[in-house]
């Protein structure tokens, strides 16, 4: 068996919405984290989905990069999601 590795585990709890951070956990492989998973964060089947993505495999911005990595594209307002007008009954946008 391998090293124990960090893995941070996503849950959906339905069809159609997006995947949340839950947490963290311990595994040597990928099948064994997503087992864990299973185990300790849909323990009351409030899941849809599971992924586990190694820590080690995350790549993160700066926080001195924010400026010009989250700075607003000028001339391009169709970016902004203020520009659209969303339709009543819309869910999950």
């Amino acid at each position: 068996m391998s090293a124990s590795q960090l893995w941070e585990v996503f849950v959906r709890s339905g069809s159609g919405l997006a995947h949340k951070h839950v947490g963290s956990l311990h595994a040597a492989d990928a099948t064994m984290a997503l087992q864990n998973a299973r185990d300790v964060y849909t323990r009351r089947h409030e899941g849809a989905s599971l992924w586990v993505v190694r820590a080690t495999d995350i790549v993160a911005s700066q926080p001195e990069d924010a400026g010009s990595l989250f700075a607003a594209a000028d001339g391009k307002p169709y970016r902004d999601p203020t520009h659209y007008v969303v339709p009543d009954g819309v869910k999950h946008l």
